[in-house]
């Protein structure tokens, strides 16, 4: 087995079934609330293993639990959705699924942030536990969340009542593939990730002629002076050790199959705000809004605005105490020199709504969690990679949502799996080890 001497036996065996899987969901990747198939998969595995699994949870969401005497309860969480990217990998299980975009037209999926590896590794852990109960007691929780690209699935799910379905948990465990070298794990001594706010901006108002645009309110021209001007909120406005991050995502307006002499009724622009604070998360929000409408408001025919948000994320903070106690299970089981640091990343969860961040959702606000990250990138692809140097490599290799992300299969399900169980057992009442 690839891993080492701490991790406890049998995992290895397991690793055909585990690859199974993961080479059948790589293959078949299926966008945010569209995740029947991998659902159903993900689903049957549990129920063989003994699980008590609800689906259909805030969309496709899948819920299970094993009963295993007095103890905590601990969650292992992973994610469904897919990505509208299309694969370049090259590899023979490569996808080449498509799924209806949002003009109709299909668009190529591809799980380009490993969420197949997720899932995974989740229902390995998940056999080797049920298999091996004189290990531990309390109860196991397992959930499949769709939608996390598109930060709706957790909401969604606590929203259909998820902790009053299943036990609710103490401890809730996640891991997300990053491209650093399979075989490692990393954790975080503060924030992991940044919380976010995604927001939609509609300007509307009198169109008109190209000839005689002084005529018009000109929807379009208002949008695109707010995009060049919202990067200042971070450059400008902000401290720099805050790690604000202001995004205009896109921006669309009028009709591409008309001809270039009439000038939009209505623009719609998407902007996101990511921080590593609440606080600066809030300024910077309402620093967006102040601009779009001071935008909008300097024209001589000023369109209307609209902000409306259509997803929020908070910060990934992991929980000091758990994260002592895996990092230490993670240790014993690689060995010290596999399991390293992680910087604080302005990538964005909606993980943090499944713990105590979440207790307006869900009332329980003193649920606690632990999330690491873990390596994926074969030696063959990291001796592929230019740059002389770990630094220089890293830059260099294709990282999540490229069209070239690609775990090495055997590293990252082998690690993976043993994270999560080495992890489970570590908050889990230990029994006969």
């Amino acid at each position: 087995m690839t891993v080492g001497g701490g991790v406890p036996p049998g995992l290895d065996a397991l690793l055909p079934s585990t690859a199974e899987l993961y080479l059948d969901l790589h293959r078949h990747p299926e966008l945010s609330g569209a995740e029947e198939r991998t659902a159903a998969r993900f689903a049957e595995r549990l129920v063989a293993d003994g699980f008590r699994v609800l689906t259909g949870v805030g969309g496709h969401g899948v819920a299970a639990e094993l009963a295993n005497g007095d103890g905590p309860a601990v969650l292992l969480r992973a994610e469904l959705d897919a990505l509208p990217v299309a694969e370049e990998t090259g590899v023979p299980y490569a996808s080449t699924a498509t799924a209806p975009g949002p003009d109709g037209r299909p668009v190529p999926v591809m799980h380009a942030c490993g969420h197949d590896a997720h899932l995974a590794c989740a229902a390995a852990a998940a056999r080797w536990l049920a298999a091996h109960r004189d290990r531990w007691r309390g109860t196991l929780l397992v959930v499949g969340q769709p939608a996390e690209e598109t930060l709706s699935g957790a909401r969604a799910m606590l929203e259909d009542g998820l902790y009053d379905r299943i036990t609710a948990p103490d401890v809730v465990l996640a891991q997300h593939t990053a491209a650093f070298p399979a075989g490692m794990v990393a954790h975080a001594d503060g924030p992991l990730m940044a919380g976010s706010v995604t927001m939609e901006v509609v300007f509307e108002g009198d169109g008109g002629h190209a000839a005689t645009p002084h005529l018009t309110a000109d929807p379009l021209l208002a949008a695109a002076g707010a995009v060049t001007r919202l990067p200042a909120v971070a450059a400008r406005e902000t401290d720099p050790a805050e790690r604000l991050l202001v995004t205009a995502s896109s921006l669309r307006a009028g009709d591409t199959g008309r001809t270039g002499n009439v000038i939009a009724t209505r623009a719609e622009l998407r902007v996101t705000v990511r921080a590593l604070s609440e606080a600066a998360l809030v300024r910077g929000t309402a620093a967006v809004e102040r601009v779009v409408r001071a935008e909008a408001a300097s024209a001589a025919l000023p369109p209307r605005v609209t902000v409306r948000e259509l997803a929020r994320s908070g910060v990934t903070r992991p929980d000091p105490g758990v994260t002592t106690a895996v990092r230490a299970a993670h240790q014993a089981a690689f060995g010290a020199a596999r399991v390293t640091g992680w910087p604080a990343s302005s990538a964005t969860e909606d993980f943090p709504l499944l713990t105590g961040a979440g207790g307006h959702l869900h009332g329980r606000p003193g649920i606690r969690g632990a999330y690491w990250m873990l390596g994926s990138v074969g030696p063959t692809q990291w001796a592929a990679a230019p740059g002389s140097g770990p630094a220089e490599k890293f830059r260099g290799l294709p990282h999540n949502h490229s069209p070239r992300y690609l775990p090495s299969v055997r590293l990252t399900l082998d690690t993976g799996t043993a994270a999560l169980v080495t992890a489970a057992l570590a908050q889990l009442d230990p029994a006969a080890r």
